[in-house]
């Protein structure tokens, strides 16, 4: 019989709100500093070959997102994006008021990576963006790329398999930099975060709206998708979504194969 990891269920020791919201505001302050910081080199190690420059932003990203994730998920599951805690409340995997505790966590993170990431190279801690971004193909684009992002998610925890997620999640978002017009913000928090910079990386205030409803019409349109192909996903599931929030024999149990984590 598999172990039930649920918050709360055999034994498993859910951390308390402040600390997961603490762990979402970190892990969101990384991800915005990785995703800036690194576009800011990329443009400083490589003038004039923006081709050169989006692949140094990838693998930073994909590698970074990996181990942020990693350091910080077993404490409050590692969402850092609004949208995956919004689609996780749907399911039941947290409550509604852990997801609105999350979500200005996520934001509060994102914007203090932004000026971290502007510090670090010399820039000025706030400069609004001037990258505009919301054309019709880039808001198409962050439509794929959302949806993509919270199926590869939500599925790999459907189907047990979510010791595979900071690699999956990691992996997907750093070929969505390249497969989409968008280049794969995917993140509401995030994309209120680069607003603040005006490097490589920055998108303008103005394309920001359109950017979070794009971004909220990729969540529903994975729901939508999710229900039809795994109808009896359940609260249980959910809850293993990014990884399993729980004390550490847990999520050992969480990262070990489907075939050795049955007692």
């Amino acid at each position: 019989m598999r172990r039930d990891r649920r918050p709360g269920v055999s034994g498993t020791s859910t951390p308390p709100l402040p600390r997961r919201a603490l762990a979402e505001l970190l892990g969101s302050a990384f991800l915005a500093a990785l995703v800036i910081g690194s576009g800011i080199a990329a443009q400083e190690l490589s003038p004039g070959n923006v081709g050169l420059q989006l692949f140094e932003n990838a693998a930073a990203t994909a590698a970074g997102l990996f181990t942020i994730i990693l350091m910080f998920g077993p404490v409050s599951a590692g969402h850092f994006n609004p949208v995956v805690s919004v689609v996780d409340a749907s399911y039941g995997g947290i409550s509604w008021r852990d997801a609105l505790t999350y979500v200005p966590a996520q934001v509060a993170g994102c914007t203090l990576g932004a000026i971290a990431a502007n510090g670090m190279f010399t820039k000025a801690a706030i400069s609004l963006s001037t990258h505009h971004r919301a054309s019709s193909a880039h808001l198409f684009g962050e439509v794929i790329a959302t949806a993509g992002l919270v199926l590869v998610i939500f599925t790999l925890a459907r189907t047990r398999r979510s010791h595979m997620a900071p690699a999956a999640v990691g992996a997907y978002i750093g070929a969505a930099y390249f497969f989409t017009s968008s280049a794969s913000f995917a993140n509401p928090a995030i994309t209120v975060g680069r607003m603040y910079s005006n490097t490589f990386a920055g998108i303008a205030p103005a394309s920001v709206p359109g950017f979070v409803l794009a971004q909220l019409v990729g969540g529903a349109a994975a729901v939508l998708a999710l229900r039809v192909l795994y109808p009896d996903h359940t609260p249980a599931d959910a809850a293993e979504v990014v990884l399993p929030r729980g004390g550490p024999v847990d999520i050992a149990i969480a990262m070990l194969p489907e075939s050795t984590s049955r007692e």
